[in-house]
Order: structure tokens, then C-alpha cells, then sequence
């Protein structure tokens, strides 16, 4: 079920006594994320996010609130001023529909590779041999646009990660496009069926970055970006915590931690 609360932060308040300004962030109410985001079972916002926006506000003496809201939600609110900030977001993403707005974007936050999961028998096949994906709604499969408008790709949605993958499991498509370390932790510790599916890196993928964005607090992002230099250590220590970038500029991305580990050994052990 999609939460529908206000998960709500009371941050450390640098003045004795004194309120907090209050800003309201608005985060994806994708039900599973992780461990970028995800919500617990009382539609608390938790997860890699959660914890660096947290420290933000602690740092700045700041109370921040947090909206779920759908995607295109999240960006008519940006727009309205319902919501201060939104997060994730990057100038790469919908272009066309912030055409007028005026965007202020920190720097990255956490990098992220988007690609095709498929089953392990299917890894290194051709392009052409891709028919159907998987997706999640909302989502847009970048470097497949124009097989996709040719009709040489067919798109079949779901409502969700979970949903997708049941799909992609049952190989009724030929492979799922998904954020790589987040399918790849939910098949390892959710779904417990870990390299049922693998990433396929000869198949078209895109690297890119979070970023927190908001039209009317320019001051606010720029301190977050000193917040993001001053607390790197602090902000790295978070990202090895929840393995967000887990192998992301290895050969290694989307292989689950004990085959890592094992072919690390080999390889070891192989060196002259």
C-alpha cells in the first residue's frame, strides 16, 4: 500500500529555546527504494536519504517534514510552492515539463545506474534479442526511446518494483529496467532470491546522480552543498552503511556481496 502520512523530523535546534524554521521536503512514494528510501511499517520515510537530509537539518538547525507524493505530484507541488524542496531530482529528468520553472539544484548526492536486469542465461545476448521490458509506471528507459517508438521494444508496466520483478521472474519479458542496486538489494534480502536476475552492462544503461532541487530556496541548497563538503567523511560513512553505490564503477555492479567476495579471492589467488 502506497503511504499517505507526513512522516515528520523534529531537528536538533542550534538556539536554546528557539524554533526551528520548517521546511517541507517532497520525497517519491515508491513503497520500496532501498536503501536509498523506504517506508517502514508506519509509513515512516527511512533508508540512505532519510539518514543525510536528517543530518542536514540537524547541522543547520533546520525541522524539515517529509510528503510523499506521486511523481507527477512532486513536481506540480514544486511548482505551486506546496513543497520547498524535492528530492530525488536531477536537471536530466523531465525537461520538458519544468520548461518555465526556475530550478536550483544542489551538487550530487549519491550516483545511480539505471539499466536491464535479466535471467543469468540471457546475459550478453544482443540487443536485438530484447522484445519486452519490464517497467515500473513513470519510469522512462533511457537508450531505448527509439526501438521503443519503432515498436521493436514492447513495454508491459507495473505498479511497482515487487510487481516488475514477479514479471521479469517468470521471464514473461526479456528483461526489467530498474535502478541496478536497488533491484539487486531487493532480490538479495527481500525477495531472497539472490542473482535470479543480473545486469546485463552490454545492454544500454545510464549513470546519473541525485540531487536535492527547489525554485525557492537557492540559499538553503547552497547550504546543503557546504553541508555536503563539510560532512563528506560523515556522508560517505552513510553511503558504505547502506551500500548505495555498492560497486557502482566496478565489474562487479549487481552481483550480489558473497560472489564479490569470492571472485576477489580467486583473483587474488590467480596473481603471480
Amino acid at each position: 500500500m502506497k503511504p499517505v502520512r507526513l512522516c515528520l523530523l523534529s531537528a536538533i535546534v542550534l538556539t536554546p529555546g528557539a524554533l526551528a524554521q520548517t521546511y517541507v521536503v517532497g520525497v517519491e512514494n515508491l513503497p520500496f527504494y532501498a536503501p536509498h528510501y523506504h517506508y517502514d511499517a508506519q509509513g515512516e520515510y527511512r533508508g540512505f536519504a532519510r539518514e543525510v537530509l536528517d543530518a542536514f537539518a540537524a547541522d543547520s538547525g533546520l525541522t524539515l517534514q517529509y510528503k510523499p507524493l506521486s511523481a507527477v505530484q512532486l513536481l506540480s507541488a514544486l511548482r505551486s510552492g506546496e513543497i520547498d524542496f524535492k528530492y530525488p531530482d536531477s536537471p536530466h529528468w523531465a525537461q520538458a515539463q519544468k520548461a518555465g520553472m526556475t530550478l536550483h539544484y544542489s551538487q550530487a548526492v549519491v550516483d545511480y545506474v539505471d539499466g536491464v536486469l535479466v535471467a543469468p542465461g540471457r546475459q550478453g545476448r544482443s540487443l536485438d534479442d530484447v522484445r519486452r521490458l519490464s517497467l515500473v509506471q513513470g519510469w522512462t528507459p533511457r537508450g531505448y526511446e527509439q526501438r521503443i517508438d519503432s515498436g521493436q521494444i514492447r513495454l508491459d508496466y507495473s505498479d511497482d518494483l515487487r510487481q516488475m520483478i514477479r514479471q521479469a521472474l517468470k521471464q514473461d519479458t526479456d528483461g526489467a529496467y530498474f535502478n541496478v542496486v536497488v533491484a539487486t538489494h531487493y532480490l538479495d534480502n527481500i525477495r531472497a532470491r539472490p542473482g535470479a536476475l543480473v545486469f546485463d552492462p552490454k545492454l544500454p544503461h545510464t549513470r546519473g546522480s541525485f540531487h536535492l532541487s527547489s525554485s525557492r530556496h537557492p540559499q538553503l541548497v547552497a547550504r546543503f552543498d557546504r553541508f555536503l563538503g563539510e560532512r563528506a567523511a560523515q556522508v560517505a560513512a552513510l553511503k558504505d552503511q547502506y551500500r548505495v553505490e555498492a560497486n557502482l564503477n566496478s565489474e562487479y555492479l549487481g552481483l550480489e556481496q558473497w560472489k564479490v567476495d569470492f571472485l576477489e579471492r580467486r583473483k587474488a589467488r590467480n596473481q603471480p
